[in-house]
Parts: C-alpha cells; sequence; structure tokens
C-alpha cells in the first residue's frame, strides 16, 4: 500500500509539471510543447541535484511500464480514417517505422554508454 501510494504521487508530480510547463508555453507563446519544456526541466532539476531520482524513480518506472496503454487510444482512433490510411498509409508506416528504429539505436546506444561508464567507476 506504501509503495502504491507513493507511485500516485510521483506519477501526481509528474503530471503537476507538465500542467505548468504547458501554462507557462501558452502564457509565454513558445513554440515547444509543454511536456518537451517539462521533460527539460525535471532532466535540469535531476542534474542539479534539486530533485533526487528517488522521489521520482517508481513513478516514472511505473509509466514506463504502463506505456503500451497509452499508445492504444491512437492506434483505435487512426482505424476511423479509412480514406487517410488508404491515401497516405505508406507514408504513416513509413515515418512511424523510421521512428521506431531511430528510438531503437539511441535508446541501445545511451545504454551502452551508461553501462561502459558504470564499468568504468566500478574499476
Amino acid at each position: 500500500m506504501k509503495n502504491t501510494f507513493k507511485i500516485i504521487v510521483q506519477v501526481l508530480t509528474l503530471i503537476i509539471i507538465s500542467i505548468i510547463m504547458n501554462k507557462l508555453v501558452a502564457w509565454l507563446h513558445i513554440p515547444v510543447p509543454g511536456s518537451i519544456l517539462g521533460m527539460i526541466v525535471v532532466f535540469l532539476l535531476l542534474q542539479t541535484k534539486v530533485l533526487r531520482r528517488e522521489w521520482l524513480e517508481a513513478g516514472s518506472s511505473w509509466l514506463i511500464a504502463e506505456l503500451l496503454l497509452f499508445f492504444i487510444s491512437p492506434a483505435v482512433g487512426i482505424v476511423a480514417y479509412p480514406k487517410l490510411l488508404v491515401s497516405d498509409g505508406f507514408q504513416i508506416v513509413l515515418v512511424v517505422g523510421l521512428g521506431t528504429i531511430i528510438v531503437m539505436v539511441c535508446s541501445g546506444i545511451v545504454a551502452q554508454s551508461i553501462a561502459k561508464r558504470k564499468e568504468r567507476a566500478q574499476s
């Protein structure tokens, strides 16, 4: 029960940061999505040790574990536009495929560099 409460509080913290950044973007008319700005702010807060990793780790791990659920609605929504799929289906599949490959390659490179850094730190 304590772990569930901790996850809820951490996810709410991330949601609040996102809402604040969305409001800031709307107020300042910044051409960057609030969620991206929020990720940058969280990253900077973590790097400067203003936010400790433990304060967000359980909630962010839960969000990553449940990430597939966040893609169900968009996938179902695309089916509602058959004309779009017929006219631009190849381009959509190409962009999704290339995007997936780019994310996988970048994630692999980052994971390898983190593993190498941890090996050097332990040596």
